[in-house]
C-alpha cells in the first residue's frame, strides 16, 4: 500500500475530527458565499451599464460557457494533474480576476468587454476547481462519509445562496449608487478566494493516489472517450444526466426573470429583492439538512420525480406571484428540492466510479448538466424582452411538468 493510501481517512474517522475536510469545507463556505455576493451584483451591474436585460443574460451565460466548451478535456486533465495544485491555481486566478473589476472602475476603464472576459475566465477556473474538488472528496474523507460530506457541501451552497444575495443586496443598497455597491460586492468576492487559497495550503492529505500522478501513455482523446463511454453504458446514470440537463436548461432563466418581475412589475427595492433571491438558500439549507434522512427512505426515482413536480409548483408560484411573499415562497420551494435531488444523483454516481475515473466521469456528467446552463441563460434572456417575465416563467413551469411526465415513462420511476 502506498504512503498516500496510508494517509487517506479511515472508516472510523469522524468528519468533525477530519482536519483536512474541515479546512476544505471552511474554505468552501467563505468562497462560495463571496461568489453569491458577486453573482447577485453582476446582473445589476450589467443593467446599470447597458440597460439591457439581454446583455445581463449573455454575461451570465458567458460565466457558464466553459462547462460547455471545456468539461471533457478538463475532467481528463484533472485525472492526470495534481488536483490540489489545480485548486490553488484556480482560486488564485479568481482572486486576481475579480479584483480587476473594481480596479478598472477606480481608474475609469470599466467596460462591458471586461465583464465578459472576467466571466469567461472565472467560469473556466470555477469549472476546473469544482471538478478537482469533487474528484478529491473520496480521498479527503472515508468512503462511508462521502454522502454526508457531499450533503454538507450542498448545505454550504444553499447557505451561501441565503447569505450571499442578502449580503449583496445590503451592500448595494447601502452604497451611494448601484455601480459603487457592485464594486464593493466584487471586492468581497475577491477576498473570499484568497481565504480559500490559505485553507488549501494547510491541507495535508493527498488528493489522489500516487500512481495516478504518473505520466499517462494514452492520448487525452482516449481518456475523454473512456469517461463518456462509462457514463453512456450505465442506463440509469445516462437517464439521470439527460433529465438533469433538461431541468438545468429550464431553470437557467428563472433568477433573471424573477429579478425583472420584482423590479419592473412589483417595484421591489434592492434589499427586498435580495431576500427574494436568498429564499432559495433558506429552502436549500433545510433541504440539505433533511436530504440524508429522506434519501434513505425514498427510492432514487421517487426523489427525482417528486423534485420535478415540486419545481413545477414553485415555477407556477413565481408565475402568479403578485407580492414578495409569493416570490419568496416559490424561490424557497425551488431551493428546498435541489440538495435532496443532488445528494441522490451525486451519491449514486460517486459510489460507482473508480477513483482514477472520477475526473472524467464528473466532467462528462457536468458537460451535459452544467454545459447547458449558458445556452439556457442566453435563450431565456433573449426571450425575456418579447415575452415578459410572467409568460417566460409560465413556459418554464410547463417544461418542468413535461420533465416529470417523461421521467414517469422511463426506468427512473423504478430506480
Amino acid at each position: 500500500m502506498s504512503q498516500s493510501q496510508l494517509e487517506a481517512p479511515t472508516k472510523g474517522t469522524s468528519l468533525w475530527r477530519n482536519r483536512d475536510f474541515l479546512l476544505l469545507w471552511s474554505g468552501q463556505i467563505i468562497s462560495v458565499t463571496g461568489g453569491q455576493v458577486s453573482q447577485f451584483a453582476l446582473p445589476l451591474l450589467v443593467l446599470t451599464l447597458t440597460g439591457s436585460a439581454a446583455q445581463a443574460g449573455f454575461v451570465s451565460a458567458t460565466h457558464m460557457l466553459p462547462y460547455l466548451l471545456f468539461s471533457l478535456p478538463a475532467g481528463a486533465l484533472i485525472d492526470r494533474w495534481n488536483r490540489k495544485y489545480v485548486m490553488l491555481i484556480c482560486d488564485t486566478i479568481r482572486w486576481l480576476l475579480l479584483a480587476s473589476i473594481p480596479c478598472a472602475y477606480a481608474f475609469g476603464y470599466l467596460e462591458l468587454p471586461q465583464l465578459y472576459f472576467v466571466a469567461f475566465i472565472e467560469g473556466t477556473a470555477n469549472l476546473l476547481f469544482n471538478i478537482a474538488r469533487l474528484s478529491a472528496l473520496p480521498r479527503v474523507v472515508a468512503p462511508g462519509d462521502v454522502p454526508r460530506a457531499y450533503a454538507l457541501s450542498e448545505i454550504t451552497e444553499q447557505t451561501a445562496s441565503l447569505v450571499g444575495p442578502s449580503l449583496g443586496g445590503l451592500i448595494v443598497q447601502l452604497a451611494r449608487t448601484t455601480l459603487i455597491g457592485s464594486m464593493l460586492a466584487y471586492i468581497v468576492d475577491s477576498a473570499s478566494y484568497l481565504v480559500s487559497v490559505f485553507s488549501l495550503c494547510f491541507m495535508r492529505v493527498p488528493f489522489q493516489q500516487t500512481h495516478e500522478l504518473a505520466p499517462h501513455k494514452s492520448s487525452l482523446w482516449r481518456d475523454i472517450t473512456e469517461g463518456l463511454l462509462f457514463l453512456w453504458r450505465d442506463h440509469l446514470l445516462r437517464l439521470m444526466a439527460l433529465l438533469t440537463t433538461l431541468i438545468n436548461f429550464l431553470q437557467a432563466g428563472i433568477t433573471l426573470a424573477v429579478i425583472l418581475l420584482a423590479r419592473e412589475t412589483l417595484h421591489l427595492d434592492t434589499l427586498t429583492l435580495g431576500f427574494v433571491i436568498s429564499a432559495s438558500g433558506v429552502g436549500g439549507l433545510l433541504g440539505g439538512v433533511i436530504a440524508p434522512w429522506l434519501t434513505t427512505r425514498l427510492s432514487v426515482g421517487q426523489v427525482m420525480i417528486g423534485a420535478m413536480l415540486g419545481w413545477t409548483l414553485s415555477a407556477l408560484l413565481l408565475t402568479l406571484g403578485n407580492s414578495a411573499t409569493m416570490l419568496i415562497g416559490g424561490m424557497g420551494l425551488m431551493g428546498l428540492l435541489w440538495p435532496i435531488y443532488a445528494v441522490v444523483v451525486v451519491s449514486y454516481r460517486l459510489s460507482l466510479v473508480p477513483d482514477d475515473f472520477q475526473g472524467r466521469l464528473n466532467s462528462s456528467f457536468r458537460l451535459l448538466t452544467f454545459g447547458v446552463e449558458p445556452l439556457g441563460s442566453a435563450f431565456w434572456g433573449f426571450l425575456l424582452v418579447p415575452l415578459g417575465a410572467r409568460l417566460e416563467l409560465g413556459l418554464i413551469a410547463g417544461g418542468l411538468a413535461l420533465s416529470a411526465l417523461i421521467a414517469c415513462f422511463t426506468r427512473i420511476h423504478r430506480a
